[in-house]
């Protein structure tokens, strides 16, 4: 490992490796107004949501690395203690770059980008119409992280208002994940977007408990053909089948592979687990439980 100190680089080449290595980022396309009225319109990449009840968004404006400069954003935040955080999907983030730029306080970005502002319901600051999802915050902190170039400035948000496009809604009332095709940033130039080529599906235990590495018997923990991220999809299961359920599941799927190797059982152990692996490639947990235990049944 190449290992650095913060406190012996200099700040930008801290400030990329920084964003190059925690990423995906999602952006706050974020939306305020200075005192005499005039919007200003710009993304932010240190940005997440931090709680549900209330319903908290913090986003950083960081001060300028090469001015030390202030954020106009910030600046108007200050003043007037509203923003409207604008979610960007793939339709809109060339636009957005535009608004990235440093135009002096006087120039709105909704002009310069091409975005429609659309009056918001509970704050002064508009909505960028473009956006699939947005945010209307009262602004209930500001907490600056120093004075220096680099220094972030945490914008600590309260939703009040939420609109969101009725295209992406699922039957249920949740935003379709496949619909929404969100964009977040990397390092440098580079952005990505969560489209169904990129997204993958994890159950979450949140309601029960997985049996944990500890629990993989030492013949599956040690083989030579699953991964590390493997085991974790074994690890992952509440509960191991039963016998009952490995013995049928052996006689319906697995007797053709028994047959071929039942005089090697080495090659035997290999092909099941090439089986296994395919099986966990498509999500197919319980199966390849099935088949790595139906070695030793």
């Amino acid at each position: 490992m190449f290992s650095i100190d913060p406190k012996e680089i200099n700040v930008q080449r801290l400030h990329q490796l920084l964003l190059g290595a925690i990423g995906p980022r999602p952006i706050a396309f974020a939306s305020t107004i200075d005192a005499q009225g005039c919007a200003n319109l710009a993304p932010f990449s240190f940005f997440n949501v931090f709680s549900a009840n209330p319903p908290i968004l913090i986003f950083s404006p960081a001060r300028s690395g090469r001015t030390n400069e202030n954020k106009d954003t910030l600046l108007n935040a200050k003043v007037v203690k509203e923003v409207v955080i604008n979610v960007v999907n793939e339709k809109m983030v060339h636009q957005m770059s535009i608004a990235s730029a440093p135009y002096s306080p006087n120039i709105d970005e909704f002009i310069k980008s091409g975005f429609t502002p659309i009056a918001s319901t509970h704050v002064a600051p508009f909505r960028v119409a473009e956006s699939p999802v947005q945010f209307e915050c009262k602004i209930n902190q500001i907490i600056e992280l120093g004075q220096q170039g680099g220094a972030g400035n945490l914008i600590i948000c309260e939703v009040v208002q939420m609109h969101i496009q009725k295209e992406l809604l699922t039957e249920n009332g949740l935003i379709d994940q496949q619909k929404i095709n969100l964009v977040a940033r990397m390092g440098g130039d580079w952005y990505c977007h969560a489209n169904s080529a990129s997204m993958f599906e994890i159950k979450k235990p949140i309601t029960t408990c997985p049996i944990g590495f500890d629990a993989l018997p030492s013949d599956i923990k040690n083989s030579s053909i699953l991964s590390a991220n493997n085991l974790g999809q074994l690890a992952s299961i509440e509960a191991l089948p039963n016998e009952t359920d490995v013995n049928e599941y052996k006689l319906l799927e697995l007797s053709n592979l028994f047959l071929s190797h039942e005089d090697d059982p080495a090659a035997l152990e290999l092909a099941l687990h090439h089986r296994a692996k395919e099986l966990l490639e498509q999500q197919l947990l319980n199966d390849a439980w099935l088949t790595l235990l139906s070695f030793n049944n």
